[in-house]
């Protein structure tokens, strides 16, 4: 199934808001319904494909099949940038400036090789193209240039599985639902949640450095792999071959976060875990997100650490949106305060040893559990957000996220900042933002912050957002964070990360750019400006 190309995932999940939620951004926020609705895909105009009729054959040559190479209107509206809301926005416009030329289909190592050698010799740039829900601008490279998608959806296979060490490689075309099919028929599971899971494929996590809403237990899917294959233009660079090495400096680090940008990865070599015999997640409270946020960081250092641990700050916690499939139901009898979340997941023993000891913990912090129904009520709705994000886009709100990370010291300064920065900066345009935050990972030494901001769509959302982001950005470096914890780079964060890495690291990863890519055939301008 293909995802909706004006929206998240599955067309029949779509909902839209309750008459209650529809009132309150009326009231709270001054939301105005729209208009009109999105642009039929039938009545978007794209222009035809520029590929030349030598290179629409060596494309398909390359790939063994000329029905493995889409030059439709459909299929390429389809492959125009990704899932964030300016993006949305765009298209649901009919706006397909950003539309690839062709759409290509490898299903091998030796086909995206061969995609690459045909793109060289015909000028062609190239993105590749996952389950397209970069939320970063991961999918619109400089346009100086035709480009191609490369949609890996073939590439879906297990290609082999160690149960002694217990590791798999897998094709990178792989949705995190498929691959966990795939892997519990042998009893194992990779343990990687994030939100854009159902959609998101195990080369989109590599690639953008992914991070799963369980990784207090299983950890971010970097530390999940032990080996990749990555084709560039000048040839094929295996990286790892033992689950640990001394032997130089990491070459699956360079590549994992690279986005796309240094070659196309098409296999890892993932580290697995036993499936789960129980699974449980419960709430708690805390009176205030300072509380909460001591609490989480005393457990993340000193544990027993749940498989899952997050906090919702006051506003996210009253509007509801920690549990996105009941939003504006929120108990009242739960009371004011914070909601967190802990999850645990293992043997029945080790889950009920973790979870007594962890709630000694948040007892002795402050927090009162609330029980299983609203950590489970949380799990059940996980994916939800995506899909209530459009259903707020279609009530003429403007809903977006972005997130960063901090060490502890300096979480509550940028958790302030960035607030701020949203704020001012969406109230002088002239729709004031409701900026909800939560504490969506945590590591012994820090957090990720992860903000919501919903506000009146305005004139014109795309530009009213702009300088929200890039003053969210400023606040983010001067607070000590980090420009992305998980969504990536793209082109949205790239002059950030540019001043993150600095001057000297640039040029050293411009360096490796110019010996893969010699050309800058690989998703131009996104992760590095171009030269």
């Amino acid at each position: 199934m293909d995802m909706l190309w004006s929206g998240w995932g599955d067309p029949a999940r779509a909902t839209p808001l309750p008459d209650s939620v529809t009132g309150l951004l009326r009231d709270l926020l001054g939301v105005k319904p729209r208009e009109a609705g999105p642009v039929a895909l039938e009545e978007i105009h794209v222009p035809a494909s520029p590929l030349t009729a030598d290179a629409l054959r060596a494309l398909n040559e390359a790939v063994g099949d000329e029905a493995h190479v889409r030059t439709d209107a459909e299929s390429r509206i389809r492959h125009t940038r990704g899932k964030s809301t300016p993006d949305l926005l765009r298209v649901r416009s009919g706006d397909v400036t950003d539309v690839p030329a062709a759409v290509v289909l490898p299903a091998d190592h030796e086909d995206v090789l061969a995609v690459l050698r045909a793109c060289a010799a015909h000028g062609l740039a190239l993105v590749p193209f996952g389950g397209g829900t970069s939320v970063v601008g991961g999918l619109a490279p400089e346009r100086r240039r035709p480009f191609v998608a490369l949609d890996l959806r073939r590439m879906n296979r297990l290609l082999a599985l160690d149960p002694v060490s217990r590791t798999a490689t897998l094709q990178t075309g792989l949705r995190g639902p498929h691959a966990e099919a795939l892997l519990a028929e042998h009893g194992f599971t990779l343990g990687h949640f994030p939100q854009s899971y159902e959609w998101a494929t195990l080369g989109g996590f590599a690639a953008a450095r992914s991070s799963g809403q369980a990784s207090a237990g299983y950890g971010r899917f970097d530390e999940m792999v032990l080996g990749l294959t990555l084709a560039t233009p000048e040839g094929t660079v295996e990286a790892g071959r033992a689950p640990r090495s001394a032997a130089g400096p990491d070459l699956r680090q360079l590549v994992l976060g690279s986005e796309g940008a240094f070659g196309v990865i098409t296999s890892v070599t993932v580290r697995l875990r036993p499936l789960p015999q129980t699974r449980v997640h419960e709430g708690w409270r805390f009176a205030s997100f300072e509380e909460g946020a001591a609490a989480l960081r005393r457990l993340a250092q000193d544990g027993p650490r749940p498989t899952v641990l997050r906090l919702s700050d006051e506003t996210e916690t009253l509007i509801g949106l920690a549990q996105p499939d009941a939003i504006g139901a929120l108990d009242a009898r739960q009371g004011a305060g914070c909601q967190a979340i802990a999850g645990y997941e293992g043997t029945a023993e080790d889950v009920a040893h973790r979870r007594q000891r962890a709630a000694a913990v948040l007892g002795e912090c402050g927090g009162t559990c609330l029980g299983e129904e609203p950590g489970e009520r949380w799990a059940h709705g996980r994916y939800s957000a995506p899909y209530l994000r459009d259903a707020l886009l279609d009530a003429g709100a403007f809903a977006e996220t972005l997130e960063t990370a901090a060490f502890w010291s300096l979480v509550p300064g940028l958790y302030a900042s960035v607030r701020e920065a949203l704020t001012t900066t969406l109230t002088a345009s002239g729709t004031p933002p409701l900026v909800m935050c939560h504490i969506s990972h945590v590591y012994e030494n820090g957090a990720s912050l992860y903000f919501t901001v919903v506000s009146a769509q305005g004139d014109d959302p795309v530009a009213h957002w702009a300088p929200a982001k890039r003053a969210a950005n400023e606040a983010i470096l001067a607070a000590g964070g980090t420009i992305s914890h998980h969504h990536g780079v793209g082109t949205d964060h790239r002059d950030g990360y540019v001043r993150e890495a600095g001057p000297l690291g640039v040029e050293a990863l411009r360096a490796v750019k110019r010996r893969l890519d010699p050309h800058g055939l690989l998703n131009p301008g996104v992760l590095l400006p171009l030269d």
